[in-house]
């Protein structure tokens, strides 16, 4: 279920992207699977079409999903693209704690606990 925060602070769009990353990473939806059209989605969500359209464009343009014309869009190969989208923050903050001398150690017990609290998801 492709899920939005009104309140966050980011953007309506990324939060799209991020959220159709996760059904993927997740498994939800499946290579070649088709995702909630876009008109579709922006009135369940309550949102501007274009907002989503132009989520739905950033995905197609780093290969995540694909479109044909007239039936709709579509997961792509599941290759990792969507796993690395969801990672990429998290790659970058890891570095900058690491380079801040934060230990490694404690970088792993987060992502432990962290995982645990997701239901051992990890």
């Amino acid at each position: 279920m492709i899920t939005i925060d009104m309140t966050g602070r980011a953007p309506i769009y990324e939060q799209i992207c991020r959220s159709i990353c996760g059904e993927i990473a997740k498994g939800v939806y499946k290579e070649n699977d088709r995702i909630p059209a876009a008109r579709a989605l922006a009135k369940e969500l309550g949102l501007n079409p274009n907002t989503v359209a132009k989520a739905y464009g950033i995905l197609e343009r780093e290969g995540i999903i694909y479109s044909v014309a007239g039936k709709g869009c579509f997961v792509a190969k599941h290759d990792g693209r969507a796993d690395r989208r969801l990672t990429e923050d998290f790659e970058q903050k890891t570095k900058e704690a690491l380079a801040a001398g934060v230990p490694k150690q404690t970088l792993i017990d987060i992502v432990e606990n962290a995982a645990d609290e997701n239901g051992g998801n990890g």
